[in-house]
């Protein structure tokens, strides 16, 4: 897919990619990105120690509703990332700043439409992840308050995202850590100190996700003292507007698909009684740490080879692959043997129920495995992200569910809930081998090399 903008000759806008370079992005944005897997721990361990199983699932099934209608808004972060990296590398300002404009309109317009359709999206949610009845009266309580945090949370992705593509990985970490921070502070407060329950943990997101909102908009005009801002014409340029929106489709479509399979995972072990969907959803967060780790080294790669396209330079697109691999790997390495090593003393951690520390030990194996197998999806995603490759990754992820909902149906009855965790290992495999597999190809169209 072509840059809207003109291509500048290749060696003006050149640029080399090191070692420090992918770390300068990677380390800060690990950071931030982990404090959002610590806010979940957080928040099943204040709700863990109440010692009720149906308030853990409640939390988990309504976490995962809301990342179904938010994630499916990432593009917002991701496509935002990707197309502020290729005008960063073009030399473009003017479009930087509209990017950031169109990214922002955008989101608060999701946002009130997701306030608007909350009844449907709650009974759809509700009646697609099942659950016991004292989990779904959890979730109901939950959602009731949390959904309010919509057009807050879809303008921080906004800013996020455009933070990134302008490698300012730096600002991002202190975005992340205002939201994330305030939001653990006040969910101890709330749950521990007021006793409020789930409502407690939904309202502390709200007024985190308003008080990140806030700060961001200072930091943006605090980086953009100097220079103008494009008017309407050229923000709502009809050529440019349809560009993003067709990245933005695809990304919304492969993020949707993402949390599809997430979604089926919770819901197959709701399918396997309270106790085992308790223990998957404490599992399902060092799952979610192997992948809020791995994207710090994930946005290395789109910022870099975002920027690589809008500069039309090969051999720094090149170097980003190599480094932000050879990084991955050496981290999801790191990564099984922590989990390893302290996963038992986290569950410990996360529930005093005896039943689901037992049941979440008996398949601990599964979440040590998971950042070796999904490492290179993570590592590609970055990769087609930047280039904006957005319609093979959507294909590739649109296989890669076949292949893992028919995993499932074949392992599950023999192996249980073994065989939900293996299709999911398989879920991921699939998906970073297919774009690895096509991602020379799409360099050579978009460098321009037959």
């Amino acid at each position: 897919m072509s840059h809207p903008s003109a291509a500048p000759e290749p060696s003006k806008f050149a640029f080399s990619v090191t070692h420090r370079s992918v770390l300068a992005i990677a380390v800060p944005m690990t950071l931030a990105y982990l404090s959002t897997p610590l806010l979940g721990l957080v928040d099943m361990a204040v709700i863990g120690r109440l010692g009720d199983a149906a308030l853990l699932g409640g939390i988990a099934i309504g976490g995962i509703i809301f990342d179904l209608v938010f994630t499916t808004f990432n593009f917002l972060r991701s496509g935002t990332t990707g197309l502020t990296a290729q005008a960063f590398g073009a030399g473009n300002e003017r479009e930087v700043r509209a990017t950031l404009l169109r990214a922002i309109v955008i989101a608060l317009l999701s946002g009130l439409a997701v306030i608007i359709a909350q009844l449907p999206l709650k009974e759809f949610g509700l009646w697609f992840m099942g659950g016991s009845p004292d989990v779904q009266s959890a979730t109901r309580r939950y959602f009731d308050v949390r959904v309010y945090s919509a057009p807050f949370l879809l303008a921080n992705y906004a800013m996020l995202g455009w933070f990134i593509g302008l490698g300012r990985a730096g600002t991002g970490l202190l975005l992340q850590l205002v939201l994330n921070g305030l939001n653990i502070i006040l969910s101890l407060w709330f749950v521990v100190g007021l006793g409020w329950s789930v409502e407690g943990v939904a309202f502390a997101t709200v007024l985190s996700e308003i008080s990140a909102t806030i700060f961001g908009l200072v930091l943006i005009f605090a980086a953009t003292r100097n220079g103008s801002w494009p008017g309407a014409a050229i923000v709502f340029d009809r050529r440019l507007l349809s560009h993003m929106m067709a990245i933005n489709r695809d990304i919304m479509i492969r993020s949707f698909t993402l949390l599809y399979a997430f979604a089926f995972f919770m819901a197959r072990s709701a399918d396997q009684g309270d106790i085992v969907l308790a223990a998957n959803a404490l599992l399902e967060k060092f799952v979610m740490v192997a992948a809020f780790f791995l994207d710090g080294l994930a946005t290395a790669a789109e910022q870099l080879a975002g920027r690589a396209v809008g500069a039309k330079y090969r051999p720094a697109f090149d170097r980003t692959l190599k480094l932000t691999a050879l990084w991955s790997y050496a981290l999801a390495g790191l990564l099984a043997l922590l989990f390893w090593t302290i996963g038992p003393l986290m569950i410990d951690f996360m529930t005093t129920s005896p039943e689901v520390r037992q049941t979440a030990a008996t398949f601990l194996v599964w979440a040590v495995i998971t950042p070796l197998f999904g490492v290179l999806a993570f590592q590609m995603d970055g990769v087609f992200i930047g280039a904006t490759w957005s319609a093979t990754m959507r294909n590739m992820m649109l296989l890669s569910l076949g292949l893992y909902l028919a995993a499932y149906y074949a392992l599950f009855p023999y192996l249980g809930n073994h065989g939900l965790w293996l299709a999911l290992l398989l879920f991921f495999s699939v998906r970073g081998f297919t774009l690895l597999a096509v991602c020379q190809r799409r360099a050579a169209e978009t460098f321009n090399e037959g």
